[in-house]
């Protein structure tokens, strides 16, 4: 059976990591985290896999070697691939690991394989035995710096720490581990002074935080080890594969049928964080629009009351907190995305996620080009969705993406619209189906897709249809975001050359996975891949627009499949038959792209996108955080003037009005309920998209009159719009055309 495309998404992207922990064994007997002595030796405790794992071993093994589609061989290579996959899910930050540990840990690089296929994990038990120490020490020396050491902290030394150590080099000893905790402690002690907190509080306050750290480290069990090292089993196949224990296998199916309540956000640990991965299309978040993929969760509370510092928790129980009833309030304290200390609070309130939510909506964008104005149509589509029992109950009016686009597109055509904009942006796929009969509203019978199994048996889906439902010109906005079915779609319709695929390059998502089930829990497991109608596959390398757009998406080195060590890699297979391309926009694409770049060189809102990537890269780029409080702050203040330069140089290019300082700023409407200010990227690009509900932007905003104004025009959708009458001027030299007939 298909998994779609969402299921894929969350799978790959979400349980690896969110579901890893929680499982069946009993939890030990918790200690309050004020009471926990801060000894070691006292607390640590050396864990042991349970006589039954060799079995439960040996039969995920035999899964993956008889069910997966690279069909992998257990030798020496991949127990090197797994030996490092390991240890980098242990200690990414290298702050545990010494030098020596490393040394020690390679006399196994060639001896994995042979240990699993014997059912022996205890050398994953060892490694993990020797991180939960170190953490445990450095947690203790965290606590006693703060809550016993009266030493003030020197916050006028020239010191700075590494935002990002994964290739730093490995500590020397462990003097060298110690001064790497000493620096975090002051690190996360400044962050706090920054507050205007008095250091006296920010002692108490960090007390608490790595008390609670220690809590919840000391609740890690054996199972909780075993799912891990099994991940890296399992990871190194590919990064969609994974082995459910029982508790785990029965949470993942209830996130399946979306049954639980909760905010809408997939989650997943990022050293001490736990971090956003995606939205999901639909829910509260999602409508929310002020949590990004990135954010990373520093507190949660619920309703008003005292947030609880979840630094250091594991994800699983910070899950717990962010869900909660229908209708109740959740506050997130979160760290956007490249932010170095500056957080800001979102007030979310739970439900459940409806398939209506993901609906198709539209609009019509007019767009003054030339001195003419012309109505583009859009349809935003968040997913490809189906009610799956309505089909099977033969509902005569089940719900389904392609039936509301049809619907929408009668609407927009009544409208004299000049080209239609299909946005897929952060549309992580859907089903398959679905995708496969969308393009037959714009394509007439032929196939859409090709799905290559284990076996090497290619299944070619498509549409026996030859009527369509909109024959004029046509652009597909994606963005980094658009994965899985939205990349079958693009990447049909780029291959018919039905229409231009605009924005940035996909996702990358092109593998479909099965669960299996097993004695002991489940195996997800990568069964088949995705292939274009021109035998391209869309695995790795997504699609690749016609015309591309500047995006902060794409300054991200970890959003995207090509981004995940083990992805499967990107090959081709034969071209589909019957397929026949309808156009051919190889000559056209040039000077469409010439035009494009004359516009965007002086547009405003493209100006200072690009001039906000810059800065990314920038920021990305350095890699040291001031520990002196002095360079911190004019580092911030550095930072907060060029926003205000950015968005006054934006606004006056625009004819609006400019703002006297940052904080007039960001309180023009970019203050959660709060009264927190939100990051750049939240408050001036995000906002631009507008939420299209009955083919209207939403006026979410209040103007100084108290009244609602409507957001500013979505600038992608915009320029799409100025393409498609650039095509069309191509085409016949005097207004845009129907799409060429097919050969």
């Amino acid at each position: 059976m298909f998994m779609n495309g969402r299921t894929a998404r969350l799978s790959g992207l979400w349980f690896s990591l969110l579901l890893g922990t929680r499982l069946l064994a009993a939890q030990p007997a918790s200690i309050l985290p004020a009471e926990i002595p801060l000894d070691v030796s006292a607390v640590y405790h050396a864990m042991q896999p349970a006589p039954e794992y060799g079995k439960t071993t040996q039969a995920i093994m035999d899964q993956l070697l008889r069910n997966h589609y690279s069909h992998i061989q257990f030798n020496d290579s991949f127990s090197g691939k797994m030996l490092d996959g390991y240890i980098k899910s242990l200690d990414g930050s290298r702050m545990y690991f010494t030098q020596t540990d490393i040394a020690e840990f390679e006399q196994y690089r060639t001896k994995l394989d042979d240990q699993l296929k014997a059912g022996d994990v205890k050398t994953g038990y060892l490694m993990f035995n020797r991180y939960n120490q170190r953490l445990i020490e450095r947690l203790v020396y965290s606590i006693k710096r703060v809550e016993t050491d009266p030493t003030d902290f020197d916050f006028t030394a020239d010191e700075s720490i590494e935002l990002d150590r994964s290739k730093a080099a490995w500590p020397a000893d462990h003097a060298a581990l110690e001064d790497l905790w000493r620096r975090q402690v002051k690190s996360s002690v400044l962050s706090l002074k920054l507050t205007d907190k008095p250091i006296k509080e920010v002692r108490e306050l960090l007390a608490k935080r790595f008390r609670s750290q220690l809590s919840q480290v000391l609740r890690i069990n054996t199972l909780d080890v075993y799912q891990r090292y099994m991940d890296a089993m399992t990871m190194a196949f590919d990064p969609h594969t994974q082995y459910y224990a029982p508790r785990a296998a029965e949470n993942f199916n209830m996130s399946m049928r979306l049954s639980l309540e909760g905010i809408g956000a997939v989650l997943t640990t990022d050293d001490e964080y736990t971090k956003v991965v995606s939205i999901v299309t639909g829910g509260p978040a999602d409508k929310n629009g002020e949590l990004h993929p990135d954010d990373r969760i520093v507190g949660v509370a619920q309703g008003d009351k005292a947030f609880v510092d979840v630094v250091g928790w594991r994800v699983d129980d910070v899950v717990d907190l962010v869900r909660g009833e229908k209708g109740s309030v959740v506050r997130l304290n979160v760290l956007p995305k490249g932010s170095k200390l500056d957080s800001k609070i979102i007030r979310i309130t739970r439900e459940k996620v409806k398939l209506e939510d993901s609906s198709a909506k539209s609009e019509v964008v007019d767009v003054e080009y030339g001195g003419v104005k012309h109505k583009i149509g859009v349809i935003e589509l968040p997913a490809f969705y189906v009610d799956f029992e309505a089909l099977q109950r033969r509902d005569p009016d089940y719900k389904s993406s392609t039936r509301d686009v049809d619907q929408l597109l009668t609407k927009l055509k009544k409208e004299n619209i000049e080209g239609l904009v299909i946005d897929l942006r952060n549309n992580g796929g859907g089903s398959l189906t679905e995708a496969s009969e969308l393009v037959g509203l714009f394509v007439k019978r032929g196939p859409t897709v090709q799905v290559k199994d284990a076996e090497g048996e290619i299944t070619v889906l498509g549409n026996p249809d030859s009527d369509t439902s909109y024959d004029g010109p046509l652009a597909v906005l994606v963005n980094r975001l658009s994965a899985s079915a939205s990349e079958i779609f693009a990447g049909a319709i780029q291959d018919y050359q039905r229409g231009l695929i605009v924005g940035s390059q996909t996702f990358g998502k092109g593998t479909v996975q099965e669960l299996i089930p097993m004695g002991e829990g489940q195996i997800k497991i990568t069964r088949s891949k995705f292939y274009r109608i021109s035998g391209e596959s869309t695995q790795h390398k997504g699609v690749t627009p016609n015309i591309k757009f500047p995006d902060l998406y794409d300054v991200s080195d970890d959003i995207g499949e090509n981004a995940l060590p083990t992805a499967l890699p990107w090959d081709t297979i034969d071209v589909a038959n019957f397929y026949r391309p309808y156009a051919d926009f190889r000559l056209l694409v040039p000077s469409l792209n010439a035009k494009h770049d004359v516009r965007l060189r002086d547009d405003p809102d493209f100006v200072f996108i690009r001039a906000e990537i810059a800065e990314a890269k920038r920021e990305q780029a350095t890699n040291l955080l001031p520990l002196n409080e002095a360079k911190l702050l004019a580092e911030r203040k550095q930072r907060d003037e060029w926003r205000l330069k950015q968005e006054n140089t934006r606004r006056k290019a625009k004819g609006l009005e400019l703002f006297a300082d940052v904080k007039a700023m960001d309180k023009d409407g970019n203050k959660d309920a709060d009264g927190n200010s939100l990051d750049e990227k939240s408050a001036d690009f995000e906002a631009t998209k507008p939420a299209l509900k009955d083919g209207a932007p939403s006026t979410a905003k209040k103007g100084a009159d108290g009244k609602d104004k409507p957001k500013e025009p979505d600038p992608y959708l915009v320029e799409s719009g100025k393409i498609l009458i650039d095509l069309g001027e191509l085409q016949t030299g005097k207004k845009i055309s129907v799409a060429a007939k097919q050969n």
